[in-house]
């Protein structure tokens, strides 16, 4: 069997991690049918579209997308490329486990966190406008429906994978409306999953509870800018954003995605780390079914973490983007396949 699934390089660093996981994914004999593109700046200058009708054609037929990092302008440009195709496919649920790799020093080993984060709503939707020179309306726009649905993803995946404990992420002691509908919708749904244990925490105590102990949460669902800013934070616990995986999902399509940025300073350097690619391509290979390779990259992944021999700069070695990639599919192809684990 043969997967088509679209491709979206990216800027920066992006083209050079796409590469080295591309590369990872096929040598595991696992059949990819890519159809690739540029969005942002790139595309702009080529289509006159930050996101060509063409990226969006695809994404419809292949309903699953691999994405590199994109350069969004600061305070002006173009609209974010990931805020624009989450609307667009309405992929409502970001998932970002936080995990561990061997010999990344870090202050807390072990860690074990999902964050679910509301993806179309809230704050970070960027509904803007200005009333009058010199003053900005931002609209915070919250819905029963979504606040729902992400609940029920959160505790569906919760009962799936034997997760014990969720807390619903607010701020409903200022925001008593928005952050209020999203805790009644909360407690609704958790009332249909007894078996897991639900609480609530107000953000910023939870970010002072994380940085004195991650280890009493185990998952944290939550809106649309609490997660943008919570899931970073956690990042930090297991070596920062080049190391954690993200997927966006909705109904019919998912989008995985590098978290990090493009870091143009180093593009085409070869000295990229792939690693949070290869880990956000990790969830993809197993949304799409194969499990065995999912779990055949990841041992050898985390096999070549363990022996440090081959690592890149940004962590202490002195491997290239290339010779990082070339070490796990040595890995991959040593060693006997294990079993799937969740």
């Amino acid at each position: 069997m043969s997967h088509k699934v679209t491709l979206i390089p990216g800027d920066g660093i992006g083209p050079e991690v796409t590469q080295a996981v591309v590369r990872i994914l096929e040598a595991t004999g696992v059949k990819f049918e890519w159809e690739t593109f540029a969005v942002g700046a790139d595309a702009y200058q080529k289509y006159g579209e930050y996101i060509p009708q063409d990226v969006i054609e695809s994404i419809e037929r292949t309903r699953v997308a691999l994405k590199g990092p994109v350069t969004t302008p600061v305070g002006g440009g173009f609209p974010s490329i990931n805020v624009a195709l989450r609307k667009k496919f309405d992929l409502y649920a970001n998932f970002r486990p936080i995990r561990n790799l061997p010999h990344i020093p870090t202050r807390y080993p072990d860690v074990d966190l999902i964050i679910i984060r509301e993806n179309t709503e809230g704050l970070y939707s960027g509904l803007e406008h200005e009333v009058v020179p010199g003053v900005v309306e931002s609209l915070k726009i919250m819905t029963e429906k979504a606040c729902t649905r992400i609940a029920r993803f959160a505790f569906e995946y919760a009962r799936k994978n034997s997760r014990k404990k969720i807390h619903a992420i607010h701020k409903a002691n200022i925001m008593k409306l928005s952050d209020g509908l999203f805790l009644r919708c909360a407690r609704e749904v958790a009332k249909q999953y007894p078996e897991i244990t639900y609480g609530e925490h107000i953000v910023d105590n939870t970010c002072m509870q994380l940085v004195m102990n991650p280890y009493q949460y185990d998952m944290l669902v939550m809106e649309n800018l609490y997660g943008d800013i919570l899931s970073d934070l956690c990042a930090a616990f297991v070596g920062g954003l080049g190391f954690v995986p993200s997927a966006n999902l909705g109904d019919n399509c998912a989008i995985f995605e590098a978290v990090h940025g493009s870091a143009p300073d180093i593009a085409g350097k070869n000295l990229a780390n792939p690693t949070a690619l290869l880990r956000s391509a990790l969830l993809m290979v197993r949304h799409l079914g194969e499990h065995d390779a999912s779990t055949q990259i990841r041992n050898a992944l985390e096999r070549v973490y363990r022996h440090r021999e081959k690592l890149t700069r940004d962590i202490g070695g002195q491997a290239g983007t290339a010779e990082f990639a070339d070490a796990i599919i040595e890995e991959m192809q040593k060693a006997t396949p294990e079993p799937a684990r969740t």
